[in-house]
């Protein structure tokens, strides 16, 4: 696991919270081998070693052997990464549990034959469980239950019902068992043949009433900029572009699911556009082009975030989108247009 990786706000967000608990951030940071400027680019990847020993050493400082536990309840992941604001924009509670599975190498990567740590759906006696996979060497008490106390208290704020019913750790109960207890508020299970969260079986179904001001906000703007702008707003392709722009950080919505929210089938919907001149794929491909470059524009957002927020599956690919459209990388896009103006 040489080259694995967490991000840098990841990272960087352990840190603060290990400050807010009496750790003194500059040190902590020293002795873990890490540089300020390591961690001023959440986009950025530090080495999965030094976050190990980054939250080990921050158990220390703080003098709380439940650090990792206490973070996942107090710090929503939205607050730190792309991820989890992915998953709170989602329409279900399915629907996040995909953009977990689709965006979490973004939080943590390791460079393994098994890859990445994910969580794998399963149903054993009737009853629905979300596992955590990893092999041993991942298999870090720590990141299972810092990953399992934000999948229960993050959802916990906005759902009515509970939607972890029992939590089971493969690891023997640490010191501070009655803290499981309080945070969970559910049957812990220690020593369990697997990490598992099961889940209410509903629970895929039910609506994520959430609404991060980071996301709204920023789409809200941007869109309704946008949408000012279009010169089709009553046209079929106007219509299209409106109904895509709060689903294009889903990666590809289907033309079938577009022409069911317009009402009408998708044959009708590719007909109508034909008859406007342009094709589904050509009004999406233009619209994230669009997107991207008013993104960028803005200065609020890193590439990474709006890489993901137009539903590109890494930096990468968005990239080379780019520069397909305009010939520039983003990063020298946007440095051109911070020339410009």
């Amino acid at each position: 696991m040489a080259h694995s990786t967490v991000s840098a706000g990841l990272a960087a967000g352990l840190l603060t919270y290990a400050a807010s608990r009496g750790a003194d951030a500059a040190d902590l940071r020293l002795k873990v081998g890490l540089a300020d400027m390591d961690l001023t680019d959440p986009d950025a990847r530090v080495p999965f070693k030094h976050y190990l020993a980054l939250m080990h050493q921050a158990q220390k400082e703080t003098g709380d052997p439940a650090l990792a536990l206490h973070w996942g309840e107090d710090v929503d992941m939205a607050e730190l990464s792309i991820v989890g604001l992915i998953m709170n924009a989602a329409p279900t509670m399915g629907a996040a549990f995909q953009q977990l599975q689709r965006y979490g190498r973004l939080a943590m990567e390791i460079n393994d034959p098994a890859g990445s740590p994910h969580f794998e759906l399963t149903q054993q006696d009737g009853r629905l469980y979300m596992v955590y996979q990893a092999t041993p060497a991942q298999n870090v008490p720590e990141l299972v239950e810092n990953a399992f106390a934000r999948l229960t208290c993050g959802p916990r704020q906005f759902l009515d019902a509970p939607h972890i019913l029992s939590v089971h750790f493969t690891h023997a109960a640490p010191s501070y068992r009655d803290e499981y207890a309080r945070i969970f508020q559910c049957p812990v299970q220690f020593e369990a043949k697997w990490n598992a969260l099961e889940l209410h079986p509903e629970v895929a179904a039910w609506p994520v009433a959430q609404s991060p001001t980071y996301m709204s906000n920023l789409l809200a703007e941007r869109a309704d900029q946008l949408l000012n702008d279009l010169s089709t707003q009553k046209s079929t392709r106007g219509q299209v572009e409106q109904a895509l722009l709060p689903l294009l950080h889903l990666g590809n919505p289907g033309a079938d699911q577009i022409a069911a929210q317009l009402g009408m089938c998708r044959q009708t919907l590719f007909r109508r556009l034909k008859e406007e001149h342009t094709a589904y794929r050509d009004v999406l491909e233009e619209l994230r082009h669009t997107m991207a470059m008013s993104h960028l524009k803005s200065q609020k957002l890193s590439v990474g975030d709006i890489a993901y927020l137009l539903g590109f599956s890494d930096v990468a690919a968005f990239s080379r989108a780019f520069k397909r459209w305009t010939g520039q990388s983003p990063r020298a896009f946007r440095q051109s247009f911070e020339v410009v103006v």
